[in-house]
């Protein structure tokens, strides 16, 4: 059965469910029953695919465990290596606006189809209070096991930005070990030509506008040669009108 969007209208590639006895202002209540949202995704309506297989067990959850069944949106036709689809990206912004409690799925794999997406969206749910719910893997981060979930999720996130950080780290190191200078190429100007013109009395300013050198990079290199011992730079004496 192809599910039907908030309008009633078929959608070609995505809809969204919404319980018609539940309003926005209910999903503002605070309530003892925690306000859920359940996720589905189908990747073709052929083949007898049907986003229904997923929500019917999802909707006895909800029942079972008195919760409140604010919305179902459910994506067709969408990929799950694509991380933008119209009803997840609604879904969350919904997270983001703490009006949801509990996002509720029935695998993982129909949320997420790889772990660095999973990992981030488990980590968004966590800074906004909002707990995960995967049925077929058992996993509920609203219980105290399901908690530790949380907890792994945040050291494998602080493990891999170590990885990463130490891979950077020893390319650079073994890039500068073969004498490869690392950043933009330093672009040539006509240092000699304005060192001349200097010493012909124009200002760093009519020297700059002259060769086409910034002044701020002309006088950087000036106080580098100079820092180097090799140029001082002298004062204008008897400046002449620059073009």
């Amino acid at each position: 059965m192809l599910a039907l969007s908030s309008r009633g209208e078929v959608a070609a590639n995505s809809c969204f469910r919404y319980r018609t006895d539940v309003g926005d202002s209910d999903m503002r209540t605070n309530t003892s029953a925690k306000r859920v949202a359940l996720y589905a995704r189908v990747s073709t309506i052929a083949h007898g695919q049907d986003p229904e297989t997923q929500l019917e067990p999802l909707r006895e959850l909800v029942e079972r465990r008195s919760w409140k069944n604010v919305g179902e949106f459910v994506d067709v036709g969408v990929s799950g290596g694509d991380r933008c689809r119209p009803e997840l990206d609604r879904l969350l912004s919904l997270v983001r606006k703490g009006r949801i409690d509990v996002v509720l799925v029935w695998r993982f794999d129909r949320f997420a189809r790889s772990t660095r997406h999973l990992l981030d969206a488990l980590e968004e749910f966590r800074s906004h209070d909002t707990d995960f719910v995967s049925l077929c893997e058992a996993v509920d981060t609203s219980t105290p096991a399901g908690q530790m979930v949380y907890t792994m999720i945040a050291a494998v996130t602080q493990f891999e930005r170590e990885l990463i950080r130490e891979r950077v780290k020893a390319g650079l190191q073994r890039v500068k070990s073969k004498g490869i200078k690392l950043g933009r190429p330093t672009k040539e100007y006509d240092l000699d030509g304005a060192l001349k013109l200097l010493a012909e009395g124009y200002s760093q300013r009519q020297v700059a506008r002259m060769t086409n050198i910034p002044r701020g990079t002309l006088q950087k290199r000036l106080k580098e040669l100079e820092d180097a011992g090799g140029h001082k730079t002298p004062p204008p004496k008897n400046p002449q009108t620059g073009p």
